[in-house]
């Protein structure tokens, strides 16, 4: 078991400016929205990091230039930069995004979550992890890794 952090002060950045989005201007109610990056971003950019009192994007953990997509074929790839290349939360924040995202998209996306190529010591592991139905699926029927993933989902009124 560890004991204390694993990265006790990491760097923290600071929060970009949110950006006012346009409204479309048709507003035919079945007519299928285009998502796009910002979007994406908005979604997941204030997930809690699980072992810090900071966001993934306080942390640099995600940008908006780390998000992918293709709105034409529904998928979305988010790459994450753990804080540090042994972080033992990886696959907890890769299950935050996934379960975020599976929340907030239309169930017609495909999404990808994946650590960032030479950020982490067992990346392949990881990805593999967080790519996986059945794994995913495992993990969220696990109560306390289901309390960790609320708990970083959870919203922050600061």
């Amino acid at each position: 078991m560890v004991v204390g952090l694993i990265n006790a002060n990491p760097t923290v950045y600071e929060k970009k400016e949110r950006r006012v989005r346009q409204a479309p201007e048709t507003t035919d109610e079945n007519a299928a929205e285009p998502i796009d990056q910002l979007e994406i971003f908005d979604h997941i950019r204030d997930i809690k990091d699980p072992e810090h009192p900071y966001s993934l994007e306080e942390l640099n953990v995600v940008t908006e230039d780390s998000i992918e997509i293709n709105d034409e074929l529904s998928h979305v790839r988010v790459t994450f930069t753990p804080t540090v290349e042994h972080c033992s939360m990886a696959t907890v924040i890769g299950l935050c995004l996934r379960v975020k995202l599976m929340r907030s998209l239309p169930p017609r996306y495909k999404v990808d979550i994946r650590v960032a190529p030479g950020s982490h010591a067992t990346e392949k592991a990881v990805n593999k992890q967080l790519n996986d139905k059945e794994r995913v699926a495992a993990a969220l029927e696990n109560p306390n890794l289901l309390d960790i993933v609320e708990e970083c989902l959870s919203p922050t009124f600061a």
